[in-house]
């Protein structure tokens, strides 16, 4: 699938196709959100999270599970592109933090910054792994805050992880 995303990416530009393949990713899809925009660089996305018949729950509001999980995998996804082939980027855990109740079209924005990926590579050059949280708000058109999502990813060299993992397999062998 990255390959592909790069390939077609060369054409149309990689945001359209990043954006593209997540809104049709049945997993994303049924979360009732849609990818609104994304840039070339990985670097931004901004998705659009209705309150509709898909997503409300039985008291009228946005249901918390479409909430979490139309954030979910965004920033992973980002950074596998953004980093590249040298890295492991996995999902390790999240939490969600609802501030009100969801009764109108809520957005996020995916941000990651050129500086926080400088500080990901020179800290993973040193450290090898590490974990790394990151937050996205649900707002609405005004900007008022209806829930955090709050994302904590493992990165890793790819080296340090393959090996770490071979050794890992060798002592369950051993036991």
């Amino acid at each position: 699938m990255e390959k592909l995303l790069h390939k077609i990416g060369g054409v149309v530009g990689k945001g359209r196709v990043f954006k593209l393949m997540f809104n049709l990713f049945p997993g994303f899809r049924r979360t009732g959100a849609r990818m609104l925009e994304a840039s070339d660089d990985f670097h931004y996305a901004k998705i659009k999270l209705p309150l509709n018949y898909k997503t409300r729950n039985y008291v009228g509001t946005i249901y918390g599970g479409s909430m979490y999980s139309c954030a979910d995998g965004i920033y992973m996804v980002q950074l596998i592109n953004i980093l590249g082939n040298d890295y492991v980027v996995w999902d390790k855990s999240a939490s969600i933090r609802f501030r009100r109740p969801g009764n109108t079209t809520l957005y996020a924005e995916f941000i990651l910054s050129t500086e926080f990926i400088d500080q990901i590579r020179a800290e993973i050059k040193e450290l090898k792994e590490k974990d790394y949280v990151l937050k996205v708000e649900l707002v609405d058109k005004e900007g008022s805050v209806y829930a955090i999502v709050e994302k904590t990813l493992y990165i890793a060299s790819k080296e340090h992880y393959k090996e770490k993992k071979a050794k890992k397999t060798s002592k369950n062998k051993a036991d």
